[in-house]
């Protein structure tokens, strides 16, 4: 089978699976709620088969932030909008360093010396070059 027959079938049978869970769906509340999900986003759910890059499940988002959620848990949060702003940007620099390699604490020390020595910080955007 050549790629746009194969691209082709894929479609068909989305589009088949799509409306079987709509049309077919039984009439208990869960399942009407379903097929109402699979009529508005239907396609999105099929979205990982044909977009490279794109997995099955949401997993690496869930993990990126599971260790915010608990140290949320564990310290009931901050009080103030200041608490809050560090919170969000040292947490976003540990979840980048972790996701790039670089280790978070050197990050942070070399961002600070660069502020104690008047010199830009260190950048976390990812160097494609």
């Amino acid at each position: 089978m050549g790629r746009n027959a194969f691209v082709k079938a894929l479609y068909n049978k989305r589009c088949a699976i799509i409306d079987y869970a709509i049309d077919e769906a039984p009439q208990t509340q869960a399942a009407q709620c379903l097929a109402q999900r699979f009529e508005e986003h239907g396609g999105a759910y099929f979205q990982f088969i044909t977009t490279p890059g794109i997995g099955p499940t949401n997993n690496l988002a869930e993990q990126a932030i599971r260790f915010v959620v608990i140290d949320r848990h564990i310290t009931q949060g901050t009080r103030g909008e200041k608490g809050r702003q560090w919170c969000e940007r040292i947490r976003t620099t540990v979840a980048t360093c972790a996701a790039q390699g670089p280790s978070a604490y050197t990050f942070l020390v070399d961002a600070v010396q660069a502020q104690f020595r008047g010199k830009p910080p260190p950048s976390l955007l990812f160097d494609a070059a």
